[in-house]
């Protein structure tokens, strides 16, 4: 295993760990590369090692038997993958993979489990990181039911420019229409609408953010209410 100093640990989570409970996590700390389409939990799979994300954006991804499938989550160095495996499940139904490259640091779940078990402090912020993504889906759900394909692309776009931190994003039609559930060509109509009112540059496979303060005001109330629990109960950047 390699020697992760935690002066050098990029991921918020693993940052915000206490000294002790970092400790106990070191000796099993790995750190790999991500390269595109890298599968980190697949559907129905036994996952041995928890991925605590440090750079690149990896999607969650509900599938249906019809084949049909929608993004419902994107985890950056926000966040961690596995947290099925935190509540003490050996599999679960939905895929995860990168949509762009990265790294992360790897932990065996036996490890993990062990630190939860021995640190109060610890399983409570990985917890309270499980009821962040339950109200960031609960969010998407809201979007998707009481506001337009334009506030709801801002919001996309808002969270993956918080997972990423770089204004530009290597984010293809194809993913977009994947997270919002609609065809590419209403995609790029409302890529066009964010250019049009100069929020966004948009370019074969990459999106630029031009002004996130415009992207944040055309989301409206559909952005922002997880972020803020997050911050509050993991802590701000």
């Amino acid at each position: 295993m390699q020697d992760i100093k935690r002066a050098d640990v990029r991921n918020r989570l693993l940052g915000a760990l206490g000294t002790q409970a970092f400790e106990l996590l070191q000796p099993g700390m790995e750190r790999i590369d991500l390269p595109l389409r890298t599968v980190l939990v697949e559907s129905d799979q036994p996952t041995s090692h928890i991925f605590f994300i440090e750079s690149g954006l990896a999607s969650i991804v509900a599938r249906t038997v019809d084949d049909e499938a929608i993004e419902v989550g994107h985890i950056g160095w926000e966040g961690l993958c596995g947290t099925h495996r935190l509540l003490r499940l050996e599999t679960t139904p939905n895929r995860t993979f990168m949509q762009i490259d990265g790294s992360a640091i790897t932990v065996p779940v036996e490890l993990v489990y062990r630190l939860i078990d021995e640190d109060a402090a610890a399983r409570d912020l990985f917890f309270h990181y499980i009821h962040t993504c339950e109200l960031q889906l609960a969010h998407s759900a809201l979007a998707n039911g009481r506001y337009n394909m334009s506030e709801r692309l801002s919001r996309w776009l808002l969270m993956c420019h918080d997972r990423i931190r770089d204004d530009d994003m290597a984010l293809t039609h194809e993913f977009l229409s994947l997270m919002l559930g609609v065809r590419r060509s209403g995609v790029t109509d409302h890529l066009h609408i964010l250019e049009g009112m100069h929020a966004i540059k948009a370019t074969r496979g990459r999106i630029r953010i031009r002004d996130r303060a415009k992207l944040e005001e055309i989301a409206g109330g559909c952005y922002g209410a997880p972020e803020r629990e997050y911050d509050r109960l993991i802590g701000s950047r």
